[in-house]
């Protein structure tokens, strides 16, 4: 009753209380401050700078060895050597010692401190006697740095009493590592830089599930015992308090790509927000109360650190001083009493405040403190402070929790999930000592963020052990990054070996077009007596019939002024046909054929046919073409060794259809540089990357020493797949590309399609990813039966996976189908192997290419060549990146050729009619209609 009567408490306690609307607000805005700092077009004006640190994975348990840790405190340095045991990080073993800095080393110069951090080290060293071997160690720099790597960091400027010269712009590592040599300690290397709030993190994640969130309120403990303090395992004790860092921060793991700061565009990165300045442009002024502004005033940066001054434990005291000695001046407290004693600064102290708000002691503490300053405290007055001093306090978690709830939110937007589930380390005396400080800050964290699980973790040593885990996690992914790159190493090719592979296919070229070379070349270089590519002035009706696999197609094409319209059907083509006889296959071709025009009323005409007929043959004329082998499943017998072109008129005789007229047969290769040569003229080049890959191109005819003639050019069906099999191609294969193509059916055989289509490039990463599982790189070693079969891992899914901004729970959920567990990690180091082995292929692909319109351009004596190439094939249409790597590697590799690609809308239907329409129009005089329908 005593409280509800005074106004003037009421009103202070009212001002001090922030309702839960205004605290979602302030989330709203600590969201909008952190997307700012984020962005390299804002970050510049931010004041949650969102600083990366480098710090890209959290411990996996595997950690083991030596590591030393060097920790700059306000008056001390302190030394620890951590033993790891790779056991899961249950027991590390640590050693440290203290050494108390003198006080003008602070102030001097930058040399002096490095060379003073130094000495300790070594002092360190020799008293533990420790062994040459190399000694990573991590250097926690409680100061604001630009960090540009793990090793390497600009300080931006000193604080916390420091102020050595000619060391801000600097960077501190290579200073401390200087310092050391010095010392001639050069088994000493400094491996890592980082703050308090970081180590926090690390040491949150030693029970086996990660912590990827690190709040530190307040003073965080660091042991502090005079000299040594060592033992076998870690003894827990809670060594008495060291003035460490008094501020608030805090750090979280971010999606790299959003840290545009940092050049790091996969996996994740740890963010250090340096969140204490949050409000300094404003955006807090309508939570602050008179009592915040007057200690922001009386602070040694008036205008800095708004939200640190909140709920930083250096400034709790300041503001219930003021508080209190407003009331005073209202005659709500201390009547009698002279209270002058409360307008000196720091006669309260925090850790005051924080004994007053317990339930049981608190009252005395006050009555006790108060005294202490010679005030005659009432039992009310108890009664009030104590309520002020809980407000003052409660306000800070709940404003802590805020800035929580929003990192939470990030957290769980930026992954894309519909729930977070989290491990939040916690440090700082605010959380350790005070249950209600906790609770509310658990509290209004779930209120905030409902979306989001968090599990709070108290920190033990964040800034010692932390320090170790990051150093040894750093070492841990250097390691595993040396063997990455090891093993990845020959499928990633430089420049040189691209430029000899261009070198060799144009040899190859020259060899497969000679008439005395051409047996023994592996790319054979066939020509297909296509002499022209369409000009536009084609008219008429066609058909065309594509076979080329389990389904065949028949098309009617009609070609006029205003474009081509098509219809076409689908027929199926029985496996028993398939493996039967020649003559049953045909008659099904040619009853499918008849089917097809009377549903279109096309019985009565006589029409010119294109035959798209994608299996290997030998042509010998545009309407002549022996089958050389079966492939795709198909055996049908009396084939091989036939011209096609001829077993199709013999089947359309048996069954009385005679208004048949086949005109030419077509490779789908060269239907697709027809079919985009009606669009673009200058496309002269065929090319196909999808379950297989091949390119035709325009020859002059006096190249072709496989055809009688000299005059004009023809287009020649390279079949370029078979690149390599005479064995030039043998360096460039890898151990993986051998596994693959021993298991094919045509194993030796298509050497340079195994490497580049899409029928294997799922096979080659599988190999890889057995061999990184092998070398415990990939799912921690655990074998993966799933990953043993053939074939499982398609090639789509490396067109999903590399997606661009694609999130890596997207890459997890299709490594999960193969019942494959992957941690974070994990679906990075896949997405990196997807990558490596779809570059090459894109890039051989550019090699070879490279090579045909080089020789076009010299063959026609250009300077520079303009040419368009039409493109057909999943792969090519699919992948987010192959084409544009392909086309990257060209620009490069043929520097002198304007290259322009064009996507294939239907090659082997369209462009086989427009192969038809192109000959009807040579064998006719000009200016005539085309044939009419007899």
């Amino acid at each position: 009753p005593a409280l509800m009567s005074c106004p003037q408490v009421q009103r202070a306690l009212l001002a001090l209380t922030v309702p839960l609307e205004m605290l979602q607000a302030v989330k709203g805005r600590m969201l909008q401050a952190m997307r700012k700092g984020l962005s390299r077009q804002t970050h510049a004006q931010a004041n949650v700078r969102m600083l990366p640190t480098y710090i890209c994975s959290t411990p996996d348990g595997t950690e083991k060895g030596d590591l030393l840790v060097v920790e700059l405190c306000q008056s001390h340095v302190r030394t620890l050597w951590v033993t790891l045991l790779g056991d899961g990080n249950q027991s590390p073993q640590v050693m440290y010692k203290i050494f108390d800095t003198p006080g003008d080393i602070m102030k001097g110069k930058g040399e002096a401190l490095f060379d003073f951090i130094a000495q300790c080290v070594r002092q360190f060293l020799a008293g533990i006697g420790s062994p040459q071997h190399r000694l990573p160690l991590g250097f926690v720099f409680p100061f604001s740095c630009r960090q540009t790597r793990l090793d390497k960091a600009e300080l931006i400027s000193w604080s916390k009493g420091f102020s050595c010269s000619d060391v801000e712009g600097k960077d501190v590592v290579q200073l401390l590592q200087s310092a050391i040599n010095k010392q001639e300690l050069y088994h000493v290397d400094v491996v890592a830089l980082m703050n308090d709030t970081v180590g926090t993190m690390m040491t949150c994640s030693m029970g086996g599930e990660p912590c990827e969130v690190a709040l530190v309120v307040g003073e965080q403990r660091a042991p502090r015992v005079p000299g040594w303090w060592g033992g076998g395992g870690l003894r827990q004790c809670s060594p008495p308090l060291l003035p460490a860092d008094t501020g608030t921060n805090s750090c979280f793991m971010a999606e790299a790509q959003q840290v545009e700061m940092a050049e790091e565009t996969s996996g994740r990165m740890c963010v250090n927000t340096e969140w204490g300045c949050f409000g300094d442009d404003g955006t807090l002024s309508d939570i602050l109360t008179p009592y915040d502004q007057r200690v922001d005033q009386e602070s040694s940066s008036p205008g800095e650190k708004r939200f640190e001054k909140l709920v930083g434990s250096l400034y709790l005291g300041e503001i219930v001083r003021h508080a209190l000695t407003a009331l005073a001046a209202e005659k709500a407290l201390f009547i009698g009493s002279s209270v002058a004693v409360l307008r000196t600064k720091d006669v309260l102290k925090t850790q005051q405040v924080l004994e007053i708000i317990d339930n049981e002691e608190g009252m005395a503490k006050a009555r006790g403190a108060l005294e202490a300053l010679g005030l005659r405290p009432s039992e009310r007055d108890c009664c009030r402070v104590q309520q002020i001093c809980r407000a003052v306090v409660s306000r800070a978690a709940a404003l802590c929790a805020a800035g929580l709830a929003a990192i939470l939110s990030h957290m769980c937007q930026s992954r894309e999930l519909e729930r977070l589930v989290v491990n939040v380390g916690v440090d700082g005396e605010l959380y350790r000592g005070h249950t209600r400080f906790r609770e509310i800050l658990q509290s209004v964290t779930g209120l905030l963020a409902p979306e989001c699980t968090a599990t709070l973790l108290p920190s033990v040593d964040g800034t010692g052990q932390g320090a170790a885990m990051v150093t040894a996690v750093t070492l841990r992914l250097a390691a595993q990054r040396r063997e990455v790159d090891q093993l990845l190493a020959p499928l990633r090719l430089s420049r040189t070996d691209l430029e000899r592979v261009q070198v060799l296919m144009r040899r190859e070229m020259e060899l497969g077009l000679g008439r005395e070379s051409n047996a023994n070349a592996s790319v054979r270089m066939l020509p297909t007596y296509v002499c022209g590519t369409p000009d536009g002035t084609e008219r008429g009706e066609f058909l065309a019939l594509d076979l080329g696999g389990t389904n065949f197609r028949v098309l009617v094409v009609r070609v006029a002024q205003d474009g081509i319209r098509m219809a076409s059907e689908i027929y199926v083509i029985p496996t028993a046909i398939m493996q039967g006889t020649g003559e049953a296959l045909f008659d099904h071709i040619i009853e499918c054929i008849m089917d097809f025009q009377l549903k279109q009323d096309l019985m009565e005409q006589v029409l010119p046919l294109g035959f798209t007929f994608s299996f290997p043959c030998q042509q010998l004329g545009l309407d002549k073409a022996v089958l050389l082998s079966w492939t795709k499943g198909f055996s049908a017998s009396g084939c091989v060794g036939q011209d096609v072109v001829h077993l199709l008129r013999e089947a359309a005789q048996r069954k009385q259809h005679l208004g048949l007229k086949v005109v030419a047969v077509v490779n789908d290769t060269v239907g697709t540089m027809m079919s985009c040569g009606y669009d673009d003229p200058k496309c002269e080049i065929g090319l196909i990357v999808g379950t297989g890959t091949n390119a035709c191109y325009m020859e002059e005819m006096q190249n072709v020493g496989t055809v009688e003639g000299e005059q004009g050019r023809m287009c020649i069906n390279m079949e370029w797949g078979a690149f390599g099999d005479n064995g030039c191609l043998d360096d460039i294969f890898t151990d993986f590309d051998r596994l693959v193509d021993e298991k094919t059916i045509n194993a030796g055989k298509q050497r340079f399609e195994k490497l580049i289509s899409g029928m294997y490039l799922g096979e080659i990463v599988r190999h890889i990813l057995l061999a990184l599982v092998k070398k415990q790189l990939l799912f921690r070693g655990k074998p993966c039966p799933k990953l043993q079969n053939k074939d499982i891992f398609q090639t789509k899914f490396l067109s999903t996976i590399e997606i661009d901004g694609l999130a890596l729970r997207q890459v997890r959920a299709i490594l999960q189908d193969l019942e494959l567990q992957a941690s974070f990690e994990d679906s990075v180091l896949v997405r990196e192997v997807c990558q490596t082995v779809s570059l090459r292929a894109a890039q051989l692909c550019a090699a070879g290419l490279a090579a045909v319109v080089e020789k076009m351009r010299e063959n026609r004596g250009l300077a520079r060549l303009a040419v368009t190439v039409g493109v057909d094939g999943t792969l090519y249409k699919m992948h987010p990146r192959f084409s544009q790597h392909l086309q990257q590697m060209l620009r490069d590799l043929a520097p002198n050729c304007t290259v322009t690609f064009l996507q294939s809308e239907d090659g082997s239907g369209k462009g086989a009619a427009l192969v038809a329409a192109v000959a009807c129009r040579g064998a006719e005089p000009r200016g005539q209609p085309p044939l009419s329908p007899q």
